[in-house]
């Protein structure tokens, strides 16, 4: 018998992601055209696992305690971290002070000094099926062992905890809604699969079925409407802020303002869009210079893993560094530079121009190979280490050139033990 590993590649993606397309979990395997995830797997190292969860936990405590104080803020600082106005009263709103995010992911770089955070993805981070169930299905395949193996149930603790509180204080939270952009196959599957891991009694609503109506969110029950108590939204803040109907109604800024006024509980709650401006990453890095403000333990946390960020360009003629919008996501109009500032890589994709930039000390991700539908693909790995609830969970990487961007492929990795 021949054994899995041993047949041809287009065999196996499709001995693999054949079955997981038909389950409906996982149905963006090919996207945009291309291959997307790889039916090839690489190893992790258990030393690295438990380092990655170690950097999650801490950073994950030190976003937690700045969003404390920050969010406190008044208008000017709000500014400088970007948040549109709409959304001040909403992320002034008190949370969990140990729990950053819901769902969180940071994106890490390993380089040759290390283990890096390049960013925190707090607000509406994707790759969670990837990492929670289809890394496990390529383990599966290969007979080897999943490193997030049986990770979901961290879901399902995190959504729970998070609502006991409002529960306790009598507050409805009995019309629970998760809720995407209905024609975004990516967006909207993984939606239903964090819905179905929560263990919540909810539904599923397209973003464009939901209306405000009076003082309340509504969407469409049986027929009629209801309002919804509490949202899960993969939905970016920021674009949810400046966002109007046909008529030119402010329904974004009006939704935030139900939530400011308690009448609309969301998932990530909005202070975690205060973890995922870059500018908060400058803002981390500059009291760690001056020395204030952290412990002693914090400090050694940020100079291990945090890389210098400002937000004007102390680099140039100096040493290499990168160029990010505040908001970007996916590699979105990234720039990689030279200390000189010559561009050495740009990102093509035409979104996030526009918004102010931070800039950050450059590294060198790891250069690794993995076999696609193409050939052998050499490229940079960036790992994502998802932080649910404040507590480490599951561990994603990707694969792509310099800049890991919107069509950088999804590569399985197994425990190398």
């Amino acid at each position: 018998m021949t054994r899995f590993e041993d047949r041809p590649y287009e065999e196996r993606r499709q001995l693999i992601y054949g079955p997981v397309r038909k389950e409906g979990i996982f149905t963006w395997d090919w996207c945009y055209g291309r291959e997307y995830a790889l039916a090839s797997s690489l190893p992790l190292s258990p030393y690295l696992h438990r380092q990655m969860a170690e950097a999650t936990e801490a950073l994950g405590r030190i976003f937690s305690r700045v969003i404390g104080v920050v969010r406190r803020g008044d208008a000017s600082l709000m500014e400088e971290l970007g948040i549109p106005k709409a959304a001040w009263g909403a992320v002034r709103l008190e949370a969990n002070p140990s729990v950053p995010t819901v769902v969180g992911r940071f994106d890490f770089a390993l380089t040759p000094d290390g283990l890096k955070m390049l960013e925190f993805n707090s607000d509406t981070p994707t790759g969670v099926v990837e990492a929670f169930y289809v890394n496990g299905q390529v383990c599966e395949a290969y007979g080897q062992r999943d490193p997030n193996e049986g990770k979901a149930v961290d879901i399902q603790e995190a959504f729970q905890r998070y609502l006991q509180p409002w529960r306790e204080n009598g507050e409805s939270v009995g019309e629970v809604v998760f809720s995407a952009l209905g024609w975004h196959e990516e967006d909207a599957g993984t939606t239903r699969y964090l819905m179905e891991q929560s263990g919540l009694d909810a539904r599923f609503v397209p973003l464009e079925s939901l209306r405000v109506e009076g003082e309340r969110l509504i969407a469409p029950y049986e027929g009629g409407m209801r309002p919804v108590d509490v949202l899960y939204r993969l939905h970016a803040l920021e674009v949810l802020a400046e966002e109007t109907d046909r008529d030119g109604y402010p329904t974004g800024a009006r939704v935030l303002d139900l939530v400011a006024q308690g009448k609309l509980h969301l998932i990530n709650p909005p202070s975690a869009f205060l973890a995922q401006t870059k500018a908060l990453q400058a803002l981390i890095w500059s009291l760690y210079e001056e020395e204030i403000f952290f412990t002693r333990e914090e400090r050694e946390t940020i100079g291990r893993y945090m890389l210098p960020t400002y937000l004007e360009n102390r680099f140039l003629g100096r040493s290499p560094h990168v160029v990010k919008p505040i908001f970007g996501r996916e590699g979105g109009a990234v720039l990689l530079c030279d200390a000189d500032g010559i561009i050495r890589c740009r990102d093509g994709e035409k979104a996030y121009w526009d918004q102010p930039m931070i800039y950050q000390e450059r590294v060198e991700m790891e250069e690794v190979e993995a076999e696609t539908l193409t050939g052998s693909f050499r490229g940079r790995r960036l790992w994502g280490s998802f932080l649910i609830g404040g507590r480490p969970s599951a561990i994603l990487a990707r694969l792509d050139g310099p800049i890991t961007g919107n069509l950088a492929y999804y590569l399985p990795a197994f425990l190398d033990e």
